[in-house]
C-alpha cells in the first residue's frame, strides 16, 4: 500500500519513466535498476506489493483491469477471454470474479501464484486469430476481440450461459463494436456459422 501524505492522498514518489506501472524483478533489471534497490523502494512508498513477485508503481494511474493485467504479466502466452474479454471491451453486464484465459489445449497448466484465473483451451490456431493487443499499466494484454469474444461465447454457451452470449451480440451490433458480416466470418473461422446464423438473421430482422 501506498504511504498517505498530509491531505490524505496517496503520495507517489517519481521512479523512472521507463518502468511499467506493474511489473517484476526481471523488469528492474531491464531498466538499469539493481534488484537489491527494491527493498528500499517499498520501504519508501513508491511501489507496493500485489502478489507475488508482482510490484505496481505508486504514480501509475489506477486501473480497475490491474488484476487482468497481472495474470497477462504472469502468464504472457495466455489469451485474455469470454467473460473477462467482455468486461474489458465494455460489452454486456459481466463483471467476473475470475480472469478468464485461454491457453494451448496441449499446454501444462500455468502457475498462477494466487490470482484468480479460469482457464480454457483453445487450438493453436485459434489462440492467434482475431486478437487484439490492449496496454494495461504498461503491460501488453492480449485478448480476443469484440467479434471473436462474442463468437467464444456461443462456443462456450453451456459453459457461460446461452443468455449470456445473446446479451453479448445484442450489445456488440448495438454499440457497433462489430458488424453482422464480421461476426458472422468469425464465425465461419470458429465453425459457429451454424449455430449462430439464426441469432444474426433475428438481430437484423
Amino acid at each position: 500500500m501506498c504511504p498517505m501524505n498530509k491531505t490524505g492522498t496517496r503520495q507517489a514518489p517519481k521512479l523512472r519513466g521507463d518502468l511499467p506501472g506493474l511489473f517484476c524483478g526481471r523488469d528492474l533489471e531491464s531498466c538499469g535498476i539493481p534488484r537489491g534497490r527494491l527493498k528500499a523502494m517499498l520501504r519508501r512508498g513508491e511501489v507496493a506489493r500485489i502478489g507475488r513477485g508482482l510490484y505496481r508503481r505508486c504514480d501509475a494511474s489506477p486501473s480497475e483491469l490491474e488484476t487482468v493485467a497481472a495474470v497477462a504479466k504472469r502468464i504472457p502466452r495466455a489469451i485474455v477471454c469470454l467473460l473477462t474479454a467482455l468486461h474489458v471491451h465494455g460489452i454486456g453486464t459481466q463483471v467476473p470474479r475470475k480472469v478468464w484465459i485461454a491457453i494451448d489445449r496441449k499446454a501444462f497448466l500455468p502457475k498462477a501464484s494466487g490470482l484468480p484465473v479460469k482457464i480454457v483451451r483453445f487450438s493453436r490456431t485459434l489462440l492467434r486469430y482475431s486478437i487484439d493487443t490492449r496496454e494495461v499499466l504498461g503491460v501488453p494484454v492480449r485478448l480476443t476481440s469484440p467479434a471473436r469474444t462474442v463468437v467464444d461465447c456461443f462456443r462456450y454457451r453451456k459453459k457461460i450461459g446461452l443468455d449470456v452470449a445473446l446479451e453479448a451480440l445484442r450489445d456488440t451490433l448495438g454499440s457497433r463494436k462489430a458488424t453482422v458480416a464480421e461476426l458472422a466470418r468469425v464465425a465461419q473461422v470458429c465453425r459457429m456459422r451454424t449455430v449462430m446464423s439464426p441469432y444474426l438473421e433475428s438481430m437484423i430482422s
